[in-house]
């Protein structure tokens, strides 16, 4: 089953935008790392039900610029235009290669599977790959990410949020279509994954609950 990976926010300033949320929201917020490969650098808060929440910045915009990660060209757009908050999320799955083959089966396009990899601050390093299907009419769709063998927790369980993040609402137009792309097998509008609930919506905007 598909699970809530992580929420992304698009910002100038991760550490000072992580630093707000952990004012406003009781929450513990930590550095993350680089990804030097994309230009990019994050600050992380992880929550109870293994999922977190990414504020990610660029570090060297010709780097940024430069990436065929479309999640890396998303950033580069929003923030060229002064966009700042949450842009995408991902969805976790340990069947990675079966969704290429559905996808493929489906005639639907993807993008991937892309590698991507980061240092933490105690020198490990975490290592991921995503999947970005897409469909003819551009619509924003998350993106699939599955994880190597390190997890992508803290080395200090401490700052593990006791929150959870409970749900992601997302717009939606075609919900027959984004259900097929995820072998997500309801008729519901409220989808419990694996830890929380993926809520589709028609509005445009995305945004997450914490309880």
């Amino acid at each position: 089953m598909l699970a809530i990976d992580h929420i992304v926010i698009a910002t100038k300033d991760p550490a000072h935008a992580a630093q707000n949320f952990e004012q406003n929201y009781n929450v513990n917020t930590i550095q993350g790392g680089k990804h030097e490969k994309w230009g990019t650098y994050n600050y992380l808060a992880y929550f109870s039900n293994d999922s977190y929440i990414e504020w990610i910045g660029i570090f060297d915009k010709n780097i940024a610029s430069a990436s065929d990660n479309p999640l890396i060209q998303q950033l580069v757009s929003a923030l060229s235009t002064d966009v700042e908050g949450p842009i995408q999320y991902a969805l976790r799955t340990t069947k990675m290669d079966d969704y290429m083959v559905h996808l493929h089966a489906s005639n639907i396009n993807y993008i991937g599977p892309i590698p991507g990899s980061r240092k933490k601050p105690d020198g490990s390093t975490l290592e991921w790959r995503m999947l970005f299907p897409s469909v003819n009419n551009n619509m924003i769709l998350p993106f699939l990410i599955e994880w190597g063998s390190i997890k992508n927790v803290p080395q200090d369980e401490r700052l593990i949020n006791s929150q959870h993040l409970r749900s992601v609402n997302f717009g939606v137009e075609e919900k027959e279509i984004f259900k097929h792309i995820y072998m997500i097998d309801t008729e519901r509008d409220s989808i419990q994954l694996e830890n929380g609930l993926l809520i589709l919506e028609k509005s445009n905007d995305l945004h997450f609950v914490l309880a």
